[in-house]
């Protein structure tokens, strides 16, 4: 049985064309898989029908053999902004879903305070969001996604206004973490690189459909050394074909 299982997904935005059509796409548990395409291909509707933010028309998504109804703490999500609360010290940021849910326990105190030493952060622990780089509030976005120690993680491009040092810093830290956990992560991207560093899959969207799937074969853990590999860029290329072949359909 699959992790995530979206079978037929379906979705229509009132007033618009269908923006995901019939979309088939499974999660395998403790995997990493990410999804590419162009603006506008529906990428980012597929990943809230996948959070329960959006019902679909047609088809289920399922969560551990559950229908996925609403989000719920089973879900980790790591949106384009980091999305912090400027009235919130970093340690309360990242307790906040706990918060929404109960009194913090020292145990999730404990929790937060390694997540944030495992992002380089125990010193900002106190600090406000205004006092940190946006590199830095990226890691605390990550770290409140992972305080409840959610199965599943669900990234909506969250490095994009990076810079590509920073970018490729959090890449390695966010891969590790997730590795060290098991946790299964769905992220979004438009970032061809990106999504070959990190993935176990990589799937190509495009008006609203999947157009291929292309397992990564690249040994674990992966360091910045891949990058320059001839396995590498073969990946890229086979990518970057299908979303250019995809682009001409389109047209």
């Amino acid at each position: 049985m699959a992790f995530l299982d979206m079978q037929g997904v379906s979705y229509t935005y009132p007033g618009w064309p269908p923006v995901v059509q019939r979309v088939d796409w499974d999660i395998t548990q403790g995997e990493f898989h990410c999804l590419v395409g162009r603006s506008g291909c529906g990428k980012t509707t597929l990943l809230k029908l996948a959070a329960g933010l959006l019902q679909p028309d047609e088809g289920q998504v399922s969560l551990q053999g559950q229908a996925v109804r609403q989000p719920g703490p089973g879900t980790g999500f790591v949106f384009q902004a980091p999305t912090l609360l400027d009235w919130l010290t970093v340690l309360d940021n990242v307790l906040l879903p706990v918060t929404l849910q109960r009194q913090p326990t020292a145990q999730d105190v404990a929790r937060a305070e390694q997540l944030l030493a495992q992002m380089g952060l125990v010193a900002h622990a106190g600090h406000y969001p205004r006092q940190l780089s946006g590199g830095q509030q990226s890691r605390v976005a990550i770290a409140r996604a992972l305080v409840l120690e959610p199965p599943i993680l669900l990234m909506d491009e969250p490095f994009a206004a990076l810079d590509a040092i920073t970018r490729e810093e959090l890449q390695d830290e966010l891969q590790a973490m997730c590795r060290a956990r098991g946790t299964s992560v769905f992220f979004v991207t438009h970032d061809i690189a990106e999504a070959v560093y990190l993935a176990d899959r990589v799937a190509v969207m495009e008006g609203g459909r999947i157009r291929h799937d292309i397992r990564v074969e690249l040994p674990r853990s992966r360091t910045q050394d891949v990058r320059y590999s001839a396995a590498f860029n073969a990946l890229c290329a086979e990518l970057r074909r299908a979303m250019d072949m995809d682009e001409e359909v389109a047209a």
